[in-house]
């Protein structure tokens, strides 16, 4: 099976729609209302700059078959850029079938010719199934950081002080 990985474009949006909703169910969420999803994917898809992608979506005969959301981040103390892969997706009936593995060498050849010296990204402790995926692909584990989140309440009351 072929697998096409391409920046998503405009054009792209009912795709990545698709797979948005099918994220949230696989993710323990609460189903995304479609029409929701297709128009917040028009508004990134948009808003998105070619010179700065987000969103890299695989294909197999035509159908969207995976989902890499990732931002690219601006020197830190090694003066190198890093892409920060925040959600990497592939639904059930894709799984097992090189979608995943494309998707990281979409991205992985995009760091290489862009100069950006790393891929940093996380899982959830319960996604067995990502954890031995990643584990194939040799990343590495590392316990340096704790991933913490300001969202909600807290993100109002930091916006205030």
């Amino acid at each position: 099976m072929a697998v096409d990985v391409r920046w998503a474009t405009a054009g792209d949006a009912a795709a990545l729609a698709t797979v948005l909703c099918e994220m949230a169910v696989h993710y323990r969420q609460a189903p995304l209302d479609a029409e929701r999803a297709l128009s917040a994917s028009q508004k990134w898809l948009g808003l998105e700059s070619p010179a700065y992608p987000h969103f890299a979506l695989a294909f197999v005969d035509g159908e969207v078959a995976g989902l890499a959301s990732v931002a690219i981040a601006h020197p830190g103390i090694d003066l190198e850029r890093l892409m920060f892969l925040k959600d990497l997706f592939v639904p059930d009936n894709a799984r097992n079938a090189g979608v995943g593995r494309a998707l990281i060498a979409f991205l992985a050849d995009h760091c290489l010719s862009q100069g950006i010296g790393r891929i940093d990204l996380t899982t959830e402790d319960w996604n067995e199934g990502a954890l031995r995926f990643y584990a194939r692909l040799g990343v590495e584990r590392h316990g340096q950081k704790i991933f913490l989140r300001l969202s909600g309440e807290a993100l109002e009351t930091a916006a205030r002080s």
